[in-house]
């Protein structure tokens, strides 16, 4: 597989484990990085001396031998970075949302059409064991006509503690929050194996000031299937992430992220147990998966569009207040 030669912007917590995986798995080849903290620069020369430091993050993206940018940045600057990465011929991968508001994400996703260039956005669930196995029951048949969906959410600190270097934005209301953070690639996946879902009613809970919401309920549709949303923060006790899709005739569960399960109506047995590490395999695929969009090979990375139409989802649910 090529190695595509990479510039990535942003070397927070999603950037380096971006660097780390590229570093580790095939298709992506980074050659220089950027960000406006020093220490974030000297940490990442210290971990990868091959990789050069940028002045500047136009410098960065501005090499001729660089083919992709890879933004992780915080939102706000998504669209700054990726504009300037169109206009200079190259692929852009980006994080998700890809800005603070609805206007914004939708101007981007217009420029990333006009310009031509590949666009894709990093939704973990694009890539994961529990997706390919929750895309085959359903092509199957063997869940039988789906009744209801569910998710399940609560984590006992937000942000968690290995994003303590984020919580600048993520711990605030106007760009963080578990509901833009981790929701959002639950109704991507939603909108994958079934269709987009539409909000009906949801209440969202703010502490004091601007910070992140502590509580979301919310009801979707999905094509007449019910779909419950119920996540929190605070407290104690171990996190919670449980997607859980109801058929007729099996039921499937995605549980802590990589693990898939399924039931007949007995207990809940896991589903591809010759994988050893979900999580892994996951990252592998992603980078295999992005390689195939950005040399123009078939692949089922979302683009930008789609990042779009879920954060309108997202966006609906966090401007919903308990009146």
């Amino acid at each position: 597989m090529k190695q595509h030669r990479t510039a990535v912007i942003g070397l927070g917590v999603m950037g380096q484990r971006m660097l780390g995986n590229m570093h580790k798995y095939n298709g992506f080849e980074p050659v220089v990085v950027w960000d406006p903290d020093p220490s974030a620069c000297a940490q990442t020369q210290a971990l990868y001396p091959q990789v050069r430091i940028a002045d500047t993050a136009a410098d960065a993206l501005a090499g001729p031998d660089v083919e992709c940018v890879y933004i992780a940045c915080p939102p706000q600057f998504h669209a700054e970075h990726a504009r300037n990465a169109f206009a200079a011929g190259k692929a852009v991968w980006c994080e998700k949302p890809l800005g603070v508001d609805i206007e914004q994400s939708s101007e981007l996703a217009a420029a990333a059409e006009r310009s031509g260039q590949v666009h894709i956005v990093n939704f973990s669930l694009a890539n994961a064991i529990a997706t390919s196995e929750l895309e085959g029951l359903l092509a199957a048949d063997e869940l039988g006509d789906v009744q209801h969906i569910d998710l399940r959410l609560h984590f006992a600190r937000w942000p968690r503690d290995w994003q303590a270097a984020a919580a600048g934005w993520l711990a605030y209301r106007r760009e963080g929050g578990f509901t833009r953070e981790v929701v959002s690639h639950w109704i991507y996946l939603t909108a994958r194996v079934l269709s987009m879902p539409t909000l009906q009613v949801a209440h969202c809970r703010y502490p004091q000031g601007e910070l992140a919401e502590t509580h979301l309920l919310a009801m979707l549709d999905v094509g007449g299937v019910p779909f419950s949303i119920s996540a929190s923060s605070g407290g104690v006790g171990p996190d919670i992430v449980e997607y859980t899709v109801q058929g007729s005739r099996r039921g499937f569960r995605v549980r802590e992220w990589n693990v898939p399960l399924v039931s007949d109506g007995q207990a809940w047995v896991r589903c591809r147990s010759e994988v050893a590490d979900p999580r892994e395999s996951g990252y592998a695929m992603q980078l295999e998966n992005a390689a195939r969009a950005v040399a123009g090979e078939p692949h089922d990375m979302p683009d930008f569009r789609m990042a779009l139409e879920v954060q309108r989802v997202i966006e609906a649910m966090v401007d919903c207040e308990p009146g």
